[in-house]
């Protein structure tokens, strides 16, 4: 079926369809396709638009939206025209693209991405590797100074990793899809190191005994510059993205920008969230009872987020879910004791169902429910009861994203 058929909606649920993608294939072969050989062909068919503009490859576990987006931010303080590239979208499709130009950001129209689906070949191509391939594309056709480029999954492998950056960057390593990466930090920063280009500098968020040798190799390997962005003196401040770790995600995000010769505005990475149209980071959904949602959905991440929920001394009622893929007995131990849970499976197949779920959070306090929407309802009602409560909604990116469009058409309404 030709796009040139279809409305944009019913072309981008075609798309899903029609090209396997790890949201809803999960990490099958067609979903994943580690290897370069495809993203360079459909790059050079569309006339390899990432040579046109300067770019900054981001990697890592944990904390690369977030530093892509501060990086971008900084960018566009200078008077540069900035794309960002990250994944995965939560509420909009397009999302997945933006370009940052002073203190405002937008999409490609529904039009420039049907135009894109229309014109190319994509046969045998990946969900992911059209969508790099679509932005890629665009930054170059709206002329963008600089891309900041997010990987998707690991780094060497990566759809991404065709791309010749100014400079490399790697945030935190934890262990999370461990079967495609490696069971170990090391072996995962391994795949992440993997973005390190021929004289490119490197910066690498923090030092640890299990990743630090393997990051200083591939440096040596590569004749790359490698700095560690612990060691980066410069001010810190308080951002609108407000989780446990953005205070060290800032401070890679100002590393790498130094590297390059870049001196952001204060005032832009403040206010990195609205600039960029960022979601899903400790992102405030309702004020009374006040109702948090994050994205972090490994140990790493949550145990973060847990903590800060424990420190805050506050009743907690926390809507929960996850994917069937990720280690629950290692998110468990984790998990606040004294909170209320409120658990349910995303409208996904890959997602774990709370039944199972359930079995695997025995001891806690918990309730089942059929939808996303029906456990938030619970969890507001009941914490609307108690004196300063905290909604949090986490677990999974779409479970996260399933509470973002509720909410946004609330408020629309």
């Amino acid at each position: 079926m030709e796009y040139s058929e279809l409305s944009y909606k019913k072309a981008i649920n075609d798309l899903f369809n029609r090209h396997p993608s790890i949201q809803n294939a999960g990490f099958t072969a067609g979903a994943y396709k580690p290897g370069l050989n495809g993203m360079l062909s459909f790059s050079s068919a569309t006339g390899d638009p990432w040579k046109q503009y300067k770019c900054i490859h981001v990697a890592g576990t944990n904390g690369k939206g977030s530093v892509s987006s501060m990086i971008a931010a900084g960018l566009a303080s200078t008077g540069l025209r900035v794309g960002l590239y990250t994944s995965p979208h939560l509420v909009d499709f397009r999302e997945r693209m933006k370009i940052i130009s002073g203190d405002t950001w937008e999409m490609p129209s529904e039009e420039e991405v049907m135009d894109f689906l229309q014109k190319h070949s994509l046969d045998g191509l990946s969900f992911f590797e059209i969508t790099t391939g679509m932005a890629f594309k665009w930054f170059a056709d709206r002329k963008v100074d600089f891309a900041v480029i997010e990987t998707g999954l690991g780094g060497r492998l990566d759809s991404t990793n065709i791309i010749t950056p100014e400079v490399s960057v790697v945030t935190s390593i934890g262990l999370d899809h461990c079967a495609l990466l490696g069971n170990t930090r090391a072996e995962i920063a391994f795949e992440k190191a993997g973005i390190f280009k021929p004289g490119v500098p490197a910066v690498v968020g923090a030092r640890d005994p299990q990743t630090q040798p393997v990051f200083e190799k591939k440096a040596a390997e590569t004749g790359s510059p490698l700095i560690f962005a612990e060691d980066f003196e410069g001010p810190l401040f308080d951002t609108d993205l407000t989780g446990p770790h953005q205070r060290e995600n800032l401070r890679t995000a100002l590393c790498a920008l130094d590297t390059i010769g870049i001196s952001p505005s204060k005032t832009a990475l403040e206010h990195t969230a609205h600039i960029t149209g960022f979601r899903g980071r400790w992102e405030k959904l309702l004020d009374s009872p006040e109702t948090i949602c994050d994205i972090g959905h490994n140990a790493a991440a949550l145990e973060l987020n847990f903590r800060r929920l424990e420190r805050s001394g506050r009743p907690l009622y926390i809507v929960y879910g996850i994917m069937a893929d990720k280690d629950i007995d290692a998110i468990r131990p984790l998990m606040p004791a004294n909170a209320r849970y409120y658990l349910a499976a995303p409208a996904i197949e890959r997602a774990l169902p709370v039944e199972k779920l359930a079995v695997h959070m025995a001891g806690l306090q918990l309730s089942c429910y059929h939808s996303v929407k029906e456990a938030v309802d619970a969890a507001i009602s009941d914490a609307s009861k108690a004196k300063d409560p905290i909604v949090y909604i986490g677990g999974s990116n779409y479970l996260v994203s399933e509470c973002i469009l509720t909410f946004d058409n609330i408020n629309r309404q």
